[in-house]
């Protein structure tokens, strides 16, 4: 069956039940697994990237159910049997699940081999294949696979601050639980500071304790063991919270339940990017949050380097901006699922914006409307999203080939819901 979604423009009116954090999801079922105790997580909806990590932890050990209905994850004690062979882990698409497993998977006294789909081993592993070279841990790399077979030892660890906050991830959830203490010295500034201030509140709740000397150092007391945590709840995800209230901002009526306004989540910072614009961001009938549009609504600069998962849905609201907007430091988002600022740029541009590829951003000059067209996801599940919400003002009919497909990664419902706002459906 042909995978596109057509949408005609429509303005969506109604509540969403923000779905849950994909980014905290991942840290406390790797938290809860490797803590051998038995722990329930509530709130976790089961994505192709979520699926993954489930996988790969039983794969190392865990013993986890999961209830689909109830939405939650319950690990119990962890296996006891001996492993003698090579363990092969199938990460799917999911760069957490790969970056955040690697470190983790060398204290099991055999190879491991990471097996990946899509893009996920063109993505960059360069600072892990350093420290392995430095560290002397075996790796060969293949182009879907990746085995690594070796010890992990305390030590100094030293990784630049212009990657992927996943690979500082990695180590921490990893260093604690190995005799002798560690460090992390990170060179230049860290971006994506917020990933990394979930896992260390993740590893918190499981008696894992970290120092951190302002993002440039961070200390690691070896020894240490993950210590029961009987429940947890997932917060609502506010890099999907982004979508709806972008549509807010360009004319739609939703309100987003259940958002924590306290949260760590660096994707929070979708609010100030709204309301930068000259859009209004309010409490809505029901105690949630919404966006609403003004007349004032300008271009802005949005500095992506600790918000890249923002970048397609932050171009769409610029899109509908008066005058020049621009995102920068976004270069690495040429290493996601798709190259997002080749994606996002080459989409919006069939749409009619004016939208220009820089090489570590976008220029973007708004207008009123979109134009009809059809349209890639590139088997991006942020694309095809952020696609959807530009269809809402758009002069016709948009198409988006590979769509359904492509949101199944980290929102499977997308679709559903997004279906019953406009009216389409009810359910």
């Amino acid at each position: 069956m042909e995978d596109v979604k057509k949408i005609q423009p429509n303005m969506l009116k109604g509540i969403v039940s923000v779905p849950p954090s994909k980014s905290v999801a991942h840290r406390a079922i790797i938290a809860a697994s490797l803590s051998g105790g038995e722990c329930t997580i509530e709130n976790v909806a089961v994505s192709k990237d979520i699926e993954a990590t489930i996988e790969c932890m039983r794969a190392l050990g865990a013993k986890c159910s999961v209830n689909t209905k109830s939405m939650t994850v319950s690990v119990t004690k962890k296996k006891t049997y001996k492993v003698k062979n090579m363990i092969t882990l199938d990460c799917g698409e999911s760069g957490s699940t790969l970056r955040f497993l690697m470190p983790i998977a060398l204290g099991k006294g055999v190879p491991v081999k990471f097996v990946g789909h899509g893009r996920l081993m063109q993505r960059p592993q360069t600072p892990y294949l350093n420290i392995f070279r430095e560290k002397g841990i075996k790796y060969e790399l293949g182009t879907d696979y990746i085995i690594i077979d070796g010890s992990l030892k305390s030590g100094s660890y030293g990784l630049p601050g212009n990657v992927s906050s996943q690979f500082i991830t990695g180590l921490l959830f990893a260093l604690p639980i190995i005799d002798g203490d560690s460090e992390i010295i990170v060179s230049g500034e860290l971006e994506s500071k917020g990933y990394v201030d979930l896992t260390i509140d993740m590893l918190s709740k499981f008696g894992i304790e970290i120092e951190n000397y302002k993002y440039k150092l961070f200390k690691i007391k070896g020894g240490q063991k993950y210590k029961g945590c009987n429940e947890l709840k997932i917060e609502a995800d506010y890099s999907q919270a982004a979508f709806f209230l972008v549509a807010d901002a360009i004319g739609c009526n939703v309100e987003c339940l259940n958002l924590n306004p306290n949260s760590l989540q660096g994707d929070r910072e979708i609010l100030d990017i709204i309301k930068n614009t000259g859009a209004r961001i309010v409490k809505g009938p029901n105690g949630g949050i919404m966006a609403k549009k003004t007349a004032v609504m300008h271009g802005i600069t949005v500095d992506a380097k600790n918000i890249p998962d923002l970048v397609p849905i932050v171009a769409v609201l610029c899109s509908f901006c008066s005058g020049e907007s621009r995102i920068i430091n976004a270069g690495r988002l040429r290493h996601k699922e798709s190259d997002r600022l080749r994606s996002t740029a080459t989409e919006l541009g069939r749409l009619g914006v004016g939208i220009v590829e820089e090489r570590d951003g976008l220029k973007i000059i708004g207008r009123d409307l979109v134009e009809g067209n059809v349209c890639s996801s590139w088997n991006d599940h942020r694309i095809a999203m952020a696609l959807s919400i530009a269809a809402c003002r758009a002069e016709g009919c948009i198409e988006i080939t590979g769509a359904e497909k492509a949101v199944t990664k980290s929102y499977p419902d997308f679709y559903k819901v997004y279906d019953r706002l406009a009216g389409n459906e009810t359910y």
